[in-house]
């Protein structure tokens, strides 16, 4: 997700190439009368190549050393080929397979669903004809907390307030319009972890600035703070000890503390593996997510982006996310799956592949198997502005019934 608002050669020939033909000897029984040309020193013309593309500088016995050569490279080429592509089928496989099955009966909407909503509910561009819309949608769903987008911070960890002059008005409107639903500040910023650019955890005075920013946003009236600061790389200390601090200040205004979510590893240490070739590795361990999720109140996977070229295997593999997340937060922290309310097509996010259907059926089926009963559970749609009539039916017709 991004940390404001969403948006957001041909391979080289390795094959060997055969030696250009040798010119051919001359031969001294040649009669130079009955051949002008040679008479003149010039070569005869040369004819068709011999049968089997047999040249005159090895004949069949070179050229078929030639033909061996060229199997070899070959077979090795595809043995490795073989050792690269091996391993993802296996795992493409094996998620397609964690796709099949049935849900359990019961695993369906608890009413602790959530949503990121976009910067316009609070810079003005919104009217109460569209909140009372909205209010309209979100009573047939099980939508219990709203995560609006207030910042994004600055990289020394500042809010401008400028950035949310009606953020009073929305607070007081869903208060008013939806008794029960929470409205949380969402405050985003780029790291630079990745880059010589963004807000730096390791700093002490940003990390203090950054829980100033939350109260800041606790002082207009939100009933909470939903950080989502990426990329975040896995075991961040510094980040657990801004959670903490955090913590503190929203405990003693009985108000949530939220935040986004990197996914898991779905392989052991896979984004170690991954940070020796790039530099994002992506995941989250497992047991950093656990560390996060015993911080705060509720916890929000981004389980979307994932490059998966199918549904079936998009659905299997939010399954396993939905279980190794289950397995890692205590029941006291209110976990939630992210759902893509939107549509892209490209190498990270294949829109035919992740849609809502899909992203339900995973979940229902990682809960039923990991924990069916777990009761602080939910989905949490994203985003508002890019969601599609065929998204929200989905999301009813799968999780809400």
């Amino acid at each position: 997700m991004a940390d404001t608002e969403p948006r957001n050669t041909e391979p080289r020939n390795t094959e060997p190439q055969a030696d250009p033909a040798a010119e051919p000897e001359s031969d001294p029984t040649a009669d130079p009368v009955a051949d002008p040309a040679a008479a003149d020193g010039d070569q005869p013309p040369q004819g068709p190549p011999a049968p089997d593309n047999e040249s005159s500088t090895g004949g069949a016995g070179g050229n078929t050393k030639k033909k061996k050569r060229l199997r070899r490279v070959r077979r090795t080429a595809l043995a490795v080929l073989l050792v690269l592509l091996l391993p993802l089928l296996t795992a493409e496989a094996a998620l397609r397979i964690n796709y099949m099955g049935d849900p359990a009966d019961g695993t369906h909407t608890r009413n602790r669903d959530a949503m990121w909503l976009g910067h316009a509910w609070v810079d003005g561009r919104k009217k109460d004809a569209d909140l009372t819309a909205l209010a309209r949608s979100l009573k047939t769903t099980g939508i219990r907390d709203l995560y609006v987008h207030t910042g994004p911070m600055e990289h020394d960890g500042t809010l401008p307030e400028s950035l949310y002059p009606r953020a009073r008005w929305l607070i007081d409107a869903v208060h008013r319009e939806l008794p029960g639903v929470r409205v949380q500040a969402f405050l985003g910023d780029v790291l630079a972890t990745e880059g010589p650019d963004g807000m730096r955890l390791e700093k002490a005075a940003t990390r203090a600035a950054v829980v100033d920013s939350a109260r800041q946003v606790l002082d207009v009236g939100y009933d909470g703070v939903h950080l989502d600061l990426e990329p975040l790389h896995s075991g961040d200390r510094n980040y657990l000890s801004l959670l903490d601090d955090i913590r503190a200040v929203t405990r003693a205004r009985d108000a949530q503390l939220s935040v986004a979510a990197h996914q898991i590893d779905p392989l052991p240490a896979l984004h170690s593996v991954f940070g020796l070739f790039t530099k994002h590795p992506k995941w989250w361990s497992q047991e950093f997510f656990g560390q996060v999720a015993r911080r705060v109140d509720q916890i929000a996977v981004m389980s979307y982006d994932t490059a998966q070229p199918l549904e079936g295997t998009y659905g299997g593999y939010v399954a396993q996310q939905t279980s190794l997340a289950l397995e890692v937060t205590p029941p006291t922290t209110h976990l939630l799956m992210g759902l893509p309310f939107y549509y892209e097509s490209n190498f990270d996010h294949w829109g035919h592949a992740e849609t809502v259907a899909a992203a339900v059926r995973g979940v229902r089926l990682g809960l039923s198997r990991t924990d069916a009963d777990r009761e602080l559970f939910g989905v949490a749609p994203y985003i508002d502005f890019a969601a599609t009539d065929t998204n929200w039916k989905e999301y009813r017709d799968g999780w809400v019934r």
